[in-house]
């Protein structure tokens, strides 16, 4: 399915919005990660807004495709996508872990229809993914599930015990999405714990693998579309991603991946994002 490029240009300005949205909330709670929410935008915006089979007025309509959020400590990005996708009013994402808010630091499945799952420690998500996948089968249910995970969060041993289960079993209506962004909260993955050819790891457990940018909103929503035709093994989304994506003063440093920004950063921030969304109206005129 191509997608239009009038469509590329809204969901390239709604992600504008959406980064708008993170620093704004991230700022507010004095607290939270904002390199990573920052650099998800992209594809939490083809998410909600092209992907997704799913009705924000009926978020536990029993068709509705699955996207669970496995590093779950950059729920901001998924918070904004989905208030601006019309699950719950904007002005609630102020609410950010803020005490007895539904916005909690790291999901938990009970305050949100839709939010799919508690998540918090990493590595838990795909497993949970895998299950869900494995039941809907079971069940012959035409849905898909689609698992967010950090490439930092691949030093835990259970996303391997979940990646040899989804090959074994030949999940083939799960899709990971890996953000590779390279880092992690002391460090360069690569220096940490190294994690390439992490291409030949993923296709060594039975999956099919593909890479993209993950800034490019057209060649993710392609790559997606050709996970749906892949029918005898799981996909996994290698998307290549810029942390902090969209603040160019803090892009790639990893200090920011669990650091808000303050009041005279942030002012300065949503400047930069304003002025980026006027070259992306322009660039499509």
């Amino acid at each position: 399915m191509h997608i239009h490029d009038q469509k590329v240009k809204e969901l390239e300005e709604k992600a504008n919005e959406i980064r708008k949205s993170i620093i704004e909330m991230l700022l507010e709670a004095g607290s939270g990660h904002t390199a990573g929410s920052l650099g998800m935008a992209d594809i939490f915006t083809a998410f909600y807004f092209h992907i997704l089979k799913h009705d924000p007025k009926n978020p536990l309509w029993e068709e509705r495709d699955r996207l669970i959020l496995s590093n779950g400590h950059i729920v901001p990005v998924r918070y904004a996508a989905m208030a601006h996708a019309g699950y719950f009013p904007k002005e609630e994402l102020k609410t950010l872990r803020k005490y007895g808010s539904n916005l909690q630091g790291h999901p938990e499945r009970t305050r949100m229809p839709a939010l799919e799952t508690t998540s918090g420690p990493l590595g838990s998500g795909l497993g949970q993914a895998c299950g869900i996948a494995y039941g809907a089968r079971m069940d012959r249910k035409k849905i898909r599930v689609y698992c967010a995970m950090s490439d930092g969060e691949h030093d835990a041993g259970n996303i391997w015990e979940s990646v040899m289960f989804a090959g074994k079993n030949k999940l083939s209506n799960l899709t990971g999405v890996i953000d590779r962004n390279n880092i992690q909260i002391n460090g360069m993955t690569e220096d940490v714990m190294p994690l390439e050819p992490l291409k030949d790891k993923y296709e060594a457990f039975g999956w099919h693998v593909l890479e993209v940018d993950g800034h490019n909103i057209e060649e993710f929503v392609n790559a997606v579309e050709q996970a749906k035709a892949i029918y005898e093994k799981p996909t996994v989304i290698i998307a290549h991603t810029i942390p902090g994506k969209g603040i160019e003063e803090i892009e790639f440093d990893p200090a920011w991946h669990g650091k808000p920004p303050k009041k005279e950063e942030a002012e300065r921030f949503l400047q930069q994002l304003r002025t980026l969304g006027g070259k992306i109206r322009s660039e499509h005129e």
